[in-house]
């Protein structure tokens, strides 16, 4: 990922960290954040890691906002303010100030901001739905191997997102994935086999890459393992294992987890 070098100056903030510390706090609190898209993390839990990280560096989310505010010189802090304006941190959720910032680093090669802006223009945050600079963002990023770019990539093909539909394609795409460790690439090539997408119905298939996205933590991936147990879906039915699953997914927010502990308490399932 591309990250550009701060001046440092000698500026001591709040007896606790040096200004030139923070600049390389916000390079790595960015490249903690891409690592947590590539590993398949939902926003949730990687507004949480991101949170707990600026804590373990004896700094507060508060003094990185008002340091991101006057220091606009690298693509990574541009990205960051960008980021704390998309998840409401220091400052209300504003995503056409978010989409703006995303589209400013992403104008200067920064890969983290190309992804996210691809996700605001997919899913029309910020600014009007556009799926076709949502598949252009992609595919820059796909051309320097970038793993989530492949999943997403993947998943236009299956939608037909900036592109006609290729159900074939979105499968080998989602197996690149998956071949490199993705739990993203993982939990869609279950869903592949799971609903007959570029390959035939394989429920036990399914299970399988099911089982190891949620191993890897993916909460899509948990809930999906959850039902197929709930339901006896390609193996036995254990009631045990779908409430273990639901609530590891509940756990990462999950909404539809969620709903269905409830659901299960409800009808004294447990």
């Amino acid at each position: 990922m591309n990250i550009k070098e701060i001046e440092p100056t000698t500026q001591y903030i709040n007896g606790s960290i040096y200004e030139e510390d923070l600049s390389i706090v916000i390079d790595e609190l960015v490249n903690l954040d891409f690592k947590e898209i590539n590993d398949g993390k939902e926003r949730i839990v990687r507004k949480r890691k991101i949170l707990n990280s600026i804590n373990n560096y004896n700094t507060n989310s508060q003094e990185i906002y008002n340091w991101l505010i006057n220091n606009q010189k690298s693509s990574n802090s541009i990205y960051l303010l960008g980021y704390f304006n998309y998840n409401g941190i220091e400052i209300d959720n504003n995503m056409q100030k978010a989409y703006e910032l995303y589209q400013k680093a992403a104008e200067l090669e920064n890969d983290v901001a190309r992804i996210e802006l691809a996700n605001m223009c997919i899913d029309g945050e910020g600014s009007d739905v556009d799926y076709e600079k949502a598949f252009k963002l992609i595919n820059e990023l796909v051309k320097k191997e970038c793993l989530c770019a492949i999943v997403l990539l993947g998943y236009c093909y299956e939608k037909g997102i900036g592109t006609n539909v290729d159900e074939q394609k979105a499968f080998e795409l989602y197996q690149k994935g998956a071949d490199l460790g993705s739990s993203s690439g993982l939990n869609n090539l279950g869903g592949c086999y799971n609903n007959g997408v570029g390959t035939d119905v394989d429920m036990q298939k399914a299970f399988e890459f099911y089982q190891k996205a949620a191993i890897l933590g993916n909460d899509f991936a948990q809930y999906n393992l959850a039902l197929m147990y709930e339901n006896g879906d390609g193996i036995e039915q254990d009631m045990a294992q779908a409430i273990y699953w639901y609530e590891k997914s509940a756990e990462q927010g999950d909404p539809d987890a969620l709903n269905k502990l409830n659901f299960l308490k409800k009808n004294k399932f447990f």
